[in-house]
């Protein structure tokens, strides 16, 4: 049963999750670290060291940073924030950027050194930037979630330190108590004052980038080829919208994306498709808010024990969380949405996650195809059950499996992919 602790939990969760970022948040990270740096140093600096755990590795290299003039890379990244960031504006540090600043972003990449190195740290998202400048020394480390700055130094005196941790969630509300039927009965029942600005946010930026999806040139266009060659229906549609708004993201479009478990990619997934279901069937803005709170939920209770970064693709959560806000909107039964999870977590888990890329737009059109087949399987009175696979008795179990499945079962994985993409591809 919910308790009001347990219903003030969620709406801390949600307003510690639904933030607004601009561009991929791992390079949005650096750059964030690297401003932060710039102030702490109280100058531009001369030389940057730049110590980084390997998921970070892993999803910088490939994606466009915003505001560089199309630029790749940690290099981009640490330069853009240096040269033009504003660490006050956190994951949108480098949303204000004039083009005037391009070639300057440029000309620091091409003149200061900045080393980078794969730190031999167990957290999966690490990042510790040392700049130097005028005969003085900056630290600033970011550890655990992407704006979580959790060490700041200059001349070797500590102006800023937390306590060690390698948990994702050490400075957010704890999310251990998250269950799939205190989900649906906390947005059955709450306020929805208390949430309607975040959701409203979420909807409307996240439906921008989409549509620019659909309506530009943006990295593989994945979301044309799904309009122009599947059948024109409301499953197609959905896929399209939010692979769309991903292919865009990962390509440096400069429009915000609300963000959920530290990934916009995750947001646009959890959102997209389940305000294009509204839509199509008529569903007022409370049936709405109502259901994108158990897409938005769910992804995140499946991401507490997966963590922010991993070797399992997070579109995935993402697109079973955005199955069982369908489920909610068209049936409203825990039932619903409590099979709509497990069929679409024994249909796709153990996609993995090789990075940010256009390739990501791909993998969030499969799971979102997921999410919708598990809830259509349960309308037709099929499911998957307990001993197929991974799936256990009772959907928390069975997120619980998920968990194991990517934190332990695949740190291997993760460390195989990112030698490959070190070493195997340019």
């Amino acid at each position: 049963m919910l308790t009001e602790n347990m219903k003030n939990a969620y709406i801390s969760i949600l307003r510690e999750e639904l933030v607004p970022a601009t561009g991929c948040t791992e390079p949005i990270a650096l750059a964030y670290c690297a401003a932060r740096l710039r102030q702490v140093l109280g100058a531009v600096p001369e030389r940057i060291e730049a110590r980084v755990s390997g998921n970070i590795i892993k999803n910088v290299k490939s994606v466009v940073v915003p505001n560089t003039g199309g630029k790749k890379g940690i290099k981009a990244a640490i330069a853009a924030g240096v040269v033009a960031g504003d660490a006050e504006l956190r994951l949108q540090v480098i949303a204000c950027v004039p083009e005037k600043k391009h070639p300057e972003i440029e000309r620091y990449m091409e003149r200061v050194p900045i080393d980078i190195a794969c730190a031999e740290t167990s957290r999966l998202l690490d990042i510790c930037l040392t700049g130097r400048a005028g005969g003085h020394r900056a630290l600033v480390q970011i550890a655990n979630s992407h704006s979580n700055i959790v060490r700041e130094e200059l001349d070797g005196r500590v102006l800023l330190e937390k306590p060690a941790s390698d948990s994702p969630d050490d400075s957010m509300t704890d999310r251990g108590f998250m269950r799939v039927e205190d989900i649906i009965e906390f947005a059955d029942t709450v306020d929805l004052s208390e949430v309607e600005c975040l959701l409203e946010q979420q909807v409307s930026c996240n439906t921008a980038i989409a549509r620019e999806g659909i309506e530009g040139e943006w990295g593989a266009n994945i979301g044309s080829v799904l309009l122009e060659n599947y059948p024109e229906d409301i499953k197609t549609e959905a896929k399209a919208w939010a692979a769309a708004g991903s292919d865009a993201r990962m390509s440096g479009c400069e429009l915000p994306v609300v963000i959920l478990s530290g990934s916009g990619n995750q947001g646009i997934t959890a959102s997209v498709p389940v305000a294009k279901y509204a839509e199509h069937y008529g569903f007022d803005r409370e049936k709405l808010y109502r259901s994108l709170l158990v897409s938005d939920l769910v992804t995140i209770q499946q991401k507490s024990g997966i963590g922010r970064l991993s070797a399992y693709c997070g579109a995935v959560s993402a697109g079973v969380g955005a199955g069982a806000g369908i489920a909610y909107m068209l049936d409203g039964s825990f039932t619903a949405v409590a099979h709509t999870i497990v069929n679409a977590v024994a249909i796709i888990s153990g996609t993995i996650c090789d990075g940010a890329k256009p390739s990501c737009a791909a993998k969030i059109a499969a799971s979102v195809d997921a999410g919708i087949l598990g809830y259509h399987m349960y309308k037709a009175s099929q499911e998957f059950k307990s001993g197929d696979g991974i799936v256990t008795h009772g959907v928390d179990d069975t997120i619980a499996n998920i968990g194991m499945l990517a934190k332990e079962g695949m740190c291997e994985t993760d460390k195989t992919i990112l030698r490959i993409m070190t070493e195997r591809c340019d």
